[in-house]
Order: C-alpha cells, then sequence, then structure tokens
C-alpha cells in the first residue's frame, strides 16, 4: 500500500475545520520566524498558512515572541538563526498554547504517557498512517532511524509505549546495514538521500519515511522508492508523511482551543 499523505491530510483538515467551526471562532496560530528565510522556509510558511485555512484557523507570522501573546497557538518556524538560542525560544512556549509539543513542559508531559498531552504532529501523523494500514504495534520489531528532536525521539519513544520492540540506529551504529533485516516496521527521520535499499529489508515490512533532503535538484526521503515493491505499507517523499504532519499540527491548534473552552 502507497500512502497518498496528501490525500490523508485534506481529510485531517476538513474534520478539524468542522471541529474549529464548532467554537464560534476561528483559532489565531501565532508563527515566530527568527532565521535567515531561504527559499525552502517561505515554501514550508506557504503550505502552513494554507493547511491553517484549510482547517478554519487564522494564521500570523511575526519576528517577535512574548508570553502574553494573545494567540491560541504558538509556532516556531525551525531551524532558527544560529545567533537564537532555540532551547530557550522553545520552553518559552506555554503548554496551553504548544501545538508542536516542542517546549520542554509539553514535550515532558508527552515522554510521560500523560493522557491530556498531546501527540508531536510527526508523531500524530505516523499514528494516523499506522491505523490507516491497520498495522499492528504490540509485539512488533521497530527501528528508528535518527535521534533527532522533532522525528527519531518522540517517535521512538511513541513506539514504546505501544509495545513495540524498539532499535534506535544512525550511520555510526555498528553494522548498519544490517539492522532492519528482522524489522516489521522502519521509521526513518535520518535526512540522508536513500540511506535504506531494497536489499536491507525483509518483504513485507512497514516503511515510514519521514526523512527529507536534496538529490540532484529534487526532494528525495531516506528510503529508496524501490523499497515500496518489498514493503506491506511505504510514504512517499514527497507527498507523505510530510502534508500529514502539518494537518496534524493544526489539529493539535483546535483541541488546545477545545481544551482552554471546556476548562
Amino acid at each position: 500500500m502507497i500512502v497518498d499523505g496528501r490525500m490523508m491530510a485534506r481529510e485531517v483538515l476538513a474534520r478539524t475545520k468542522v471541529r474549529a467551526e464548532k467554537l464560534g471562532r476561528r483559532p489565531h496560530v501565532l508563527v515566530y520566524i527568527a532565521s535567515h528565510e531561504t527559499p525552502a522556509t517561505r515554501s514550508y510558511l506557504k503550505i502552513k498558512a494554507r493547511s491553517a485555512d484549510a482547517a478554519g484557523c487564522d494564521f500570523e507570522e511575526t519576528r517577535s515572541l512574548t508570553p502574553s501573546s494573545h494567540a491560541d497557538a504558538i509556532v516556531v518556524q525551525l531551524p532558527l538563526s544560529p545567533e537564537v538560542n532555540t532551547a530557550e525560544v522553545l520552553n518559552a512556549i506555554p503548554v496551553r498554547q504548544d501545538a508542536d509539543v516542542l517546549s520542554h513542559d509539553a514535550r515532558e508531559k508527552f515522554e510521560k504517557g500523560d493522557p491530556d498531552s498531546l501527540l508531536p504532529p510527526v508523531v500524530g501523523a505516523v499514528k494516523k498512517i499506522l491505523e490507516w494500514g491497520n498495522i499492528e504495534i504490540t509485539g512488533k520489531r521497530a527501528v528508528v532511524v535518527g535521534t533527532g528532536f522533532l522525528v527519531g525521539v518522540p517517535v521512538a519513544l511513541w513506539l514504546t509505549h505501544k509495545g513495540a520492540h524498539v532499535t534506535v540506529v544512525d550511520r555510526s551504529t555498528p553494522d548498519f546495514v544490517n539492522a532492519f533485516r528482522e524489522a516489521d516496521i522502519v521509521v526513518s527521520g535520518a535526512g540522508t538521500p536513500h540511506l535504506i535499499n531494497p536489499d536491507m529489508v525483509k518483504e513485507g515490512v512497514v516503511l515510514i519515511d519521514a526523512g527529507t533532503s536534496e538529490s540532484n535538484g529534487e526532494i528525495v526521503g531516506d528510503i529508496d522508492p524501490l523499497c515500496a515493491e518489498k514493503s506491506a505499507l511505504f510514504t512517499p517523499v514527497p507527498g507523505g508523511i510530510g502534508p500529514l504532519a502539518v494537518a496534524c499540527l493544526f489539529e493539535n491548534v483546535v483541541t488546545l482551543v477545545e481544551k482552554a473552552t471546556n476548562t
């Protein structure tokens, strides 16, 4: 099964918009930018702006961030400029406004498995993809590639919470090539073009590619597309987990507003 992340994202955003309309007002999302804008950054912001509108949310960009912000949610466009203390910026976001689950307090709730915690957007996207494919997690052998804050760490933790036997690897892992031989589920967020090839995985594996990079002027993933022929489920790059993760971000925004309204 090849996952159509764009279609799934549209469905999530449509459902989220229905929820937003029941609030009686449009949730306000403040996007903090403290970086040297590149074409890629501007592209990401345009995608987020379109997704916000599709989810029934207002979207505002700012280069000035204060704790007393009027916004319902604060999103930080990463990466920040080198002179900016990223941890300090992220940790200043109150949990009640942290739709990306990037602050220390919000991440701690997620790590502890707090039922009141939001899922980081990439984790939310992985969850929806596995549910769509009717993929059982408990007892399965999962390999997560990369130890990044946005993909590797939260995805590995969530899979562990769900009962998978998780191994985390990167390119420095001894015998990296053979690390995938018995994996039932592979989630990769390394950002290295075609790091994983068909010879490395078994038949029927679930392959979720959350890594993006550029190769010969094209956006590609960590997993060679030829791996799709051996997989039970495969997410392409582009058009796989990326759009769905953005949709999950705005789903989180509406959830935050719903929680605040019901408190």
